[in-house]
């Protein structure tokens, strides 16, 4: 079973997503270094060179060739959801988890906005892109997990209680 964490940057998807590997011995897989490795570009710079567009079809692209997939925590960027075949692939090989926090707890975690590579950050203020891409991670979520404050220890337990209850495969 595969577990793929899906929300906004600076929601501590890749933190997490280490810390849970970790504890259940999973591999943990990076969407955005592995994008970074295949072009050989910072994603901001793939962004800026390339365009948002094509960007958004390389993170599909990168992640649809993730194949035979077992025992991984996925991470992919905050603009997966923008792939509506890309999700469909993840939903079908995992189970995806939207974590969710307050606006305001996620902005003092995103840092460097500016450097970060987000699609849609240049034309939106980061609220803005908050408030747009929050329908789409409640819609492809298969458990929403509500971040109330950033204890790793805590919300690692409370994945793997709800991914037990839903799949009852750890």
């Amino acid at each position: 079973m595969n577990i793929t964490f899906i929300g906004m940057s600076g929601v501590g998807k890749s933190i997490i997503g280490k810390e849970l590997a970790k504890r259940l011995n999973y591999k943990f897989l990076d969407i955005d270094e592995l994008i970074e490795e295949k072009i050989g570009l910072k994603l901001q710079q793939i962004i800026a060179n390339l365009g948002e567009k094509r960007f958004l079809e390389i993170e599909g692209e990168t992640i649809l060739e993730l194949e035979k997939l077992n025992n991984c925590i996925i991470s992919p960027g905050g603009s997966v959801i923008y792939s509506e075949r890309a999700m469909k692939f993840l939903k079908k090989n995992s189970v995806i988890v939207f974590l969710n926090a307050p606006f305001e707890s996620i902005q003092k975690r995103a840092v460097n906005l500016e450097n970060r590579g987000i699609v849609k950050f240049k034309e939106n203020n980061f609220r803005d892109l908050f408030k747009k891409r929050l329908p789409l991670y409640k819609k492809y979520a298969d458990i929403t997990l509500e971040i109330k404050n950033f204890d790793v220890d805590s919300i690692c337990k409370k994945i793997i209680e709800e991914v037990t209850l839903k799949n009852k495969q750890f």
